[in-house]
């Protein structure tokens, strides 16, 4: 059984600043990846996996991390397939649709980010 808590973090200044730069860093590695997904049209996780990993994990992500950041940016590709299959992006060859074609997907630098006990240490 898995259970789910929402924790409300306090950190101090030094903590919090810590915690900034990984959200930054992470964003960081999932604009990577995204753009090696794009450009290699890797269609599936475990191919993009193949393609990033150890990358990233030399980058000095954790595993876990490493792990977080290609399942955000596959799960951004698959909404977006989506959102083209259903219409919501414009009919084909509009100027709205071809211009979010072209380009890979942008994380912003302070988007979210999973983390779990994987990831943390609680002390």
């Amino acid at each position: 059984m898995k259970i789910v808590v929402q924790v409300k973090l306090v950190p101090d200044a030094t903590q919090a600043s810590a915690l900034e730069s990984t959200l930054h860093t992470v964003n960081q590695a999932a604009n990577w990846v995204s753009t090696v997904a794009f450009e290699h049209s890797v269609p599936r996780e475990y191919e993009l996996r193949k393609h990033t990993y150890t990358e990233l994990k030399s980058q000095g992500l954790g595993a876990q991390a490493a792990q977080h950041v290609i399942k955000k940016v596959r799960d951004a590709y698959t909404t977006l397939k989506a959102n083209i299959k259903a219409g919501n992006l414009g009919k084909e060859g509009s100027k709205r649709r071809r211009k979010i074609e072209s380009a890979p997907i942008r994380f912003r630098s302070n988007a979210a980010q999973p983390y779990d006990d994987r990831c943390l240490s609680w002390q």
